[in-house]
C-alpha cells in the first residue's frame, strides 16, 4: 500500500532550510530529500501560496522560510499540502445495500473520524520550532557521542 509521505518530506526540507544560512535551491533540497527538483518546486509552490516560504530568483536565489517557526504548525502544513487523506485504509463499498457492509462501514467511519480528529488536534500543537529544537538536541547528543 502506497503511503503519502509529502508532509514528512516537507518537514524534512523545512528543517534543512532552517539550519541553512541563506536560500536553498530546489536542486539542493532535492538532494536532501532524494527527490526530483521539479517535485520540490511544485511542493514549495504550495507552501509559498500559504505564505510559509518565499523564492528568491537569480544566481544566489532559492527557497527561504518566510514564517516564524514557532507559529507554523503541522496542521498548517497539512492544509497547505491540500489536506491529503490521513489514512490509506478505507471502507469496502462494493455492495452499499448490504446491511453487513453498512454496519461495518458505520463502525469504521466512526473509528476513522475519531482517530483523524485526534491526529489533527495533535498537529495543531506541534510547531516547526518544536521540531527544530528536537533536531538541535539530537545533533548535539550525536556530536557529544562522537567525541
Amino acid at each position: 500500500m502506497k503511503q503519502n509521505s509529502r508532509l514528512s518530506a516537507v518537514l524534512h526540507a523545512l528543517l534543512h532550510m532552517a539550519e541553512h544560512d541563506g536560500p536553498m535551491t530546489s536542486e539542493k533540497l532535492g538532494e536532501c530529500l532524494s527527490a526530483n527538483p521539479v517535485v520540490v518546486r511544485r511542493t514549495m509552490g504550495l507552501l509559498r501560496e500559504a505564505g510559509l516560504v518565499s523564492a528568491e530568483r537569480g544566481h544566489a536565489g532559492g527557497w527561504r522560510i518566510s514564517a516564524d517557526l514557532a507559529q507554523v504548525t503541522l496542521l498548517q502544513l497539512h492544509a497547505a499540502l491540500g489536506e491529503p487523506a490521513i489514512f490509506a485504509i478505507g471502507n469496502h463499498s462494493e455492495h452499499p445495500k448490504c446491511l453487513v457492509e453498512q454496519t461495518v462501514n458505520a463502525a469504521l467511519d466512526h473509528a476513522f473520524a475519531e482517530a483523524e480528529a485526534l491526529l489533527l488536534s495533535r498537529f495543531a500543537h506541534v510547531t516547526l520550532a518544536d521540531l527544530a529544537e528536537d533536531f538541535a538536541r539530537r545533533h548535539q547528543e550525536y556530536r557529544a557521542a562522537k567525541e
